[in-house]
């Protein structure tokens, strides 16, 4: 299904790599470039484009802006482009496809366009986009955290993290052997995670609870929670009824 694109950067250069990436997908047809937020208003007001490549800071307005004021009934799907990976959790509230970090690269586009590919076959087909509309009400917390990883932003599925461990003013992903820092509050992610699944044991811990093998006392009333991997983490006396519904 042919994908009508729209590219909106600053910066020229910027807009000329990703127009030259994109001549390698022949389902893509860019339809418009722009400078700015108003000008990337005007031209999906006009060409009703199916994708928009979105630089997250322009001058004047911002792409999270220029998002916000565009209907929701004609809004494009939305890649962000930008130099900075702090925006990322940011992007994806903004229901953004991918986020794409500067200079665009061949693979990660690719990647990206297979998401859009999805979509756009996903929105010309009523009953599977009405199906997809009921797995996102019942999906309404965090499914996926968006870290850096070797220059790239890097989506971790939830459901993969093993345990959250504050570290000052981020938190710390343990996922398998590898770690990841997210710039977070513990109670911010706490309010995002699914409660049924995530539990905090402790003030500077969040753990999975598919990952508990046992938990086991220890004095005053704390526990220790063995994770599978024979993980230990302390389970504070005040935190323990969130676990096992026992009084603290």
């Amino acid at each position: 299904m042919p994908i009508t694109a729209v590219i909106v950067d600053d910066e020229p250069l910027a807009r000329k790599r990703i127009r030259r990436l994109l001549q390698a997908a022949s389902d893509v047809t860019v339809v418009g470039e722009a400078a700015d937020g108003d000008e990337a208003l005007r031209i999906v007001d006009e060409q009703k484009p199916r994708l928009m490549f979105l630089d997250v800071q322009m001058p004047r307005m911002d792409g999270f802006e220029v998002v916000r004021r565009i209907p929701e009934e004609s809004r494009p799907l939305i890649v962000f482009v930008t130099a900075y990976q702090q925006y990322a959790l940011e992007a994806f509230r903004a229901a953004a496809v991918q986020y794409l970090l500067k200079p665009v690269e061949r693979e990660p586009l690719r990647q990206a366009l297979t998401r859009v590919r999805e979509l756009v076959t996903a929105r010309s087909n009523p009953s599977l986009t009405a199906f997809l509309e009921r797995v996102q009400e019942r999906t309404a917390f965090m499914q996926h955290v968006a870290v850096k990883s070797k220059g790239r932003v890097r989506l971790v599925p939830v459901d993969q993290v093993d345990w959250f461990e504050s570290a000052g003013n981020y938190v710390r992903l343990h996922v398998g052997s590898e770690r990841f820092l997210l710039r977070q509050t513990m109670n911010g992610l706490e309010e995002k995670l699914d409660p049924t699944q995530f539990v905090r044991i402790h003030r500077t811990t969040i753990v999975n609870v598919h990952r508990i093998r046992d938990t086991r006392p220890v004095s005053h009333g704390d526990h220790i929670v063995v994770l599978h991997d024979g993980t230990q983490l302390q389970m504070s006396r005040a935190y323990r009824e969130r676990l096992d519904g026992s009084p603290p």
